[in-house]
């Protein structure tokens, strides 16, 4: 009787040990995957190849001095956003996802960024590009609170807005994430980045927002 319960015992520890094998394995497995998927947008973004003959051309920006593409978008509450709500200041357009790693390591540059630079004029806006199935109303609100946690933990202090898959046509198909857009007082898109920017790159190009068309605000005012 002793040895059946000793053979019983000695099964469940080795079942366990399996189970937790095997659960161990799992996660190795997606973290691994998810390790390769960010590094395939980090390489595309920052390494993609050119077309013939323009190996050394610096990205071109597809809407450089052309007026930002109106769009209306719900943030991650619900509530109605459109760039027409910020008529007059300068803005940031950010295109990012949650699993995306160079985006992680700009947002907390744009969020400092945004604190410092609100009082002059400046809106940041995170435009998510996470997949989202459109189609399973159950599985769009579970992803769209995923969307509304990843921000919480990253400690977004500025609107992400989700995309309906309609606003980045118009802002060139968002390619490669993060796409970075920036909008003058005017409306005017005076700089974009694609990949990851440094933080002086990411100031500069703000500070050249919030002045580019600030006599033309005065003179309106």
């Amino acid at each position: 009787m002793k040895r059946n319960h000793l053979v019983i015992v000695v099964l469940l520890i080795t079942l366990g040990l399996m189970a937790w094998a095997g659960v161990t394995n799992y996660r190795r497995r997606k973290q691994e995957q998810a390790f390769a998927k960010d590094k395939l947008v980090m390489l595309t973004a920052r390494s993609a190849p050119a077309p013939a003959g323009e190996a050394d051309a610096p990205f071109k920006n597809p809407l450089a001095d052309k007026q930002a593409p109106a769009f209306t978008l719900k943030d991650t509450t619900g509530k109605n956003v459109s760039l027409a709500d910020y008529k007059g200041k300068a803005v940031v357009l950010d295109f990012w996802a949650t699993w995306c790693a160079p985006c992680k390591i700009e947002i907390p540059w744009l969020t400092q960024l945004h604190d410092q630079y609100a009082s002059q004029g400046l809106v940041v806006l995170g435009i998510s590009e996470d997949d989202l199935d459109l189609d399973d109303k159950a599985a769009l609100l579970k992803q769209k609170q995923e969307i509304a946690d990843s921000a919480m933990k990253l400690h977004i202090n500025y609107p992400v807005l989700i995309d309906d898959k309609e606003v980045s046509k118009p802002y060139g198909g968002i390619d490669a994430l993060p796409t970075t857009f920036y909008v003058d007082r005017n409306g005017k898109v005076i700089a974009a980045t694609i990949g990851l920017a440094d933080r002086d790159e990411i100031e500069a190009n703000i500070k050249k927002a919030l002045g580019s068309g600030e006599q033309a605000q005065k003179g309106a005012s």
